[in-house]
């Protein structure tokens, strides 16, 4: 009988959490949110592996609610332009702050 009790006060927490929306880490942010931005920043991540005019390990890539940040340095303006336009390409992003700073 006891274990059935401890069972349902489990079962009726987790519910609890999950339909409270369970913040975590990073402000008001729930968990789902949480795992999409993390799937956003690898995405793009792995865009700018692909292609061949971004250095990928230059730039860093954050991403919050869909709002992805962009920060690091890049060699030109078209670099840091085509970083941006690979970042707007990519599902579920909602917007872009593009904070690279260009390096001669």
């Amino acid at each position: 009988m006891k274990y059935a009790r401890a069972l349902a006060f489990a079962t009726m927490a987790g519910i609890t959490i999950i339909s409270a929306g369970c913040a975590v880490g990073r402000g008001q942010e729930t968990a789902g949110a949480y795992v999409d931005d993390a799937a956003i920043t690898t995405a793009v991540k792995a865009k700018f592996v692909e292609d061949k005019t971004v250095a990928a390990s230059s730039i860093s890539v954050e991403t919050l609610n869909g709002t992805v940040q962009l920060s690091g340095f890049a060699k030109s303006g078209a670099e840091k332009a085509q970083a941006e336009s690979i970042a707007r390409g990519v599902k579920n992003v909602r917007s872009v702050r593009n904070d690279i700073v260009v390096r001669p």
